[in-house]
């Protein structure tokens, strides 16, 4: 006979019978993460594809903004928010909230066959709007006064290099609608803009050929009379782009630049390359960062000098001339809008490493302020105070969670507004705001303000750049997650 199952078996009762058992996961101790999402943003921009590379702000009309990225592609949007009725914030409320629905672009602006990592718009009214990419090709089009439902075209295009790493207006009046920009080849390019040749909209003003390496960043002075770049070469260059030195008989007859620094200096050489450069609101100083958490300072040539005194003018006679004009006598007051005469120009001023890892962005704030901030890969911030020898004023170390700082600015509110505002931005994907006034013992680093929404946490989701315009009451990003965000920004 077939084996039955015995019927008294049916009654037998185990211990735990009825209790759920624990998942393997839990056996191995594992536990299910708890994501906490946050987003501060009052508005936002997500027409990009893919990680958006680089930002600008109209310099007349800062509600328009521009981004470009790598679904190689740029667009131009309003970052004003749509005003909405008030909604209920919780969605265990009746009626629950609606998806806020993100900006809308005002234009496309297409052209490229590679990822767009560099864009601007012209000085002084932002009438042209140009975008630089990785395909090497700078497109200059004209801004669209109101939203087009089609792409414009290129006003102008130029394709001499094989990348494009930064894009940079010129702000000297005299020549307008001038952009310059650096390629990995080394090369500088200098372009403007001429409406009134139709045949050839866009003329090359200059074109320098010293760095030996990918030249990575750039600054012009704030007269746009000279161009500063630097390169992983470890070289800087201080170009004479319109002649202005030249006439005023400062320029280097042995050269195309009227400063240049080189490894060949062992006081300036920075194992590594260099990454950023910033030139103080005067004009005087020249700040650049590269690799290990070195900075070297220089002067710069001061135009306004009268030749015939360019090369007998000492330190000391330039700071009673500041000093008669109301400034300091001290070398680098106010930000060295009266420091280095024309004896400073091409002397290392500063040779400054308080950090441990790459400088990836320097600023200079606005007067009376004399600080110089430094961001770094260790993420950390460093400020520097120019008008007393660039002592170390605060280090901030754990400014963005150690991922890596990769923009600082001051806030530029004119003469009466928050200067000491500094913002920055990280791969942590947080923008913060810093009170820099007080010293070392600033609480909590001088935090004054923190805005997160994007996804960071070094997945591929930090924050590559940000505009503040409007005196900084309003903080717009770059995000690698593809998305833009538009943070409020109050007033200090």
């Amino acid at each position: 006979d077939d084996e039955m199952f015995n019927p008294d078996d049916m009654e037998e009762e185990f211990e735990g019978e009825g209790e759920d058992m624990p998942m393997s996961d839990d056996e191995e101790g594992g536990a299910m993460e708890e994501i906490m999402l946050q987003n501060d943003s009052i508005a936002h921009f997500d027409a990009h594809k893919d990680s958006i590379f680089c930002i600008a702000q109209h310099p007349t009309h800062p509600q328009l903004v521009a981004t470009g990225g790598g679904d190689d592609v740029a667009y131009l949007w309003d970052c004003s928010p749509p005003q909405a009725p008030v909604l209920p914030a919780s969605y265990e409320s009746n009626p629950q909230p609606v998806e806020r629905h993100g900006q809308e672009p005002c234009a496309k602006l297409e052209g490229h066959s590679d990822s767009v990592n560099a864009i601007a718009f012209s000085l002084p009214d932002g009438k042209f709007v140009a975008t630089a990419g990785l395909d090497g090709r700078l497109n200059v089009f004209q801004t669209p006064q109101q939203p087009q439902a089609e792409s414009p075209k290129a006003f102008a295009s130029a394709a001499e290099v094989e990348e494009i790493n930064w894009l940079l207006p010129c702000p000297n009046p005299t020549y307008p609608n001038t952009f310059a920009l650096g390629a990995n080849d080394g090369s500088v390019w200098v372009y403007t803009i001429n409406e009134q040749d139709t045949a050839s909209p866009l003329t090359i003003v200059q074109a320098f050929y010293l760095h030996q390496a990918s030249c990575t960043a750039g600054a012009w002075t704030p007269d746009g009379k000279l161009l500063c770049t630097v390169s992983e070469d470890a070289s800087l260059y201080v170009w004479d782009v319109f002649g202005d030195a030249a006439a005023a008989g400062l320029a280097n007859p042995a050269g195309q630049a009227v400063v240049g620094m080189t490894g060949d200096d062992e006081r300036f050489l920075i194992e590594g390359g260099l990454f950023s450069v910033a030139v103080s609101p005067g004009g005087a100083l020249v700040a650049v960062g590269g690799a290990e958490g070195q900075i070297r300072v220089v002067g710069l040539p001061r135009l306004s000098v009268p030749a015939g005194q360019s090369a007998s003018v000492g330190a000391k006679g330039a700071g009673a001339r500041g000093k008669a004009g109301g400034g300091k006598q001290a070398a680098g007051a106010r930000g060295g809008q009266s420091s280095a005469a024309a004896g400073q120009s091409g002397v290392i001023l500063a040779a400054l490493a308080a950090q441990s890892d790459g400088i990836e962005t320097l600023s200079f704030a606005q007067p009376p302020l004399t600080l110089l901030a430094a961001g770094s890969v260790d993420g950390s911030i460093a400020l520097f105070d120019v008008a007393h020898n660039f002592a170390i004023r605060r280090h901030i170390k754990d400014a963005h969670e150690e991922e890596a700082v990769i923009k600082v600015e001051f806030v530029n509110a004119g003469q009466g507004g928050n200067n000491w505002m500094l913002t920055s931005c990280g791969n942590d994907g947080v923008v913060r705001r810093w009170d820099v006034r007080g010293g070392t013992a600033a609480a909590n680093g001088g935090l004054s303000g923190e805005w997160r929404g994007h996804r960071g946490g070094g997945e591929g989701g930090g924050v590559m750049g940000f505009v503040q315009g409007g005196g900084g009451r309003a903080i717009v990003t770059a995000g690698d997650d593809s998305v833009s965000l538009v943070f409020n920004a109050p007033p200090q």
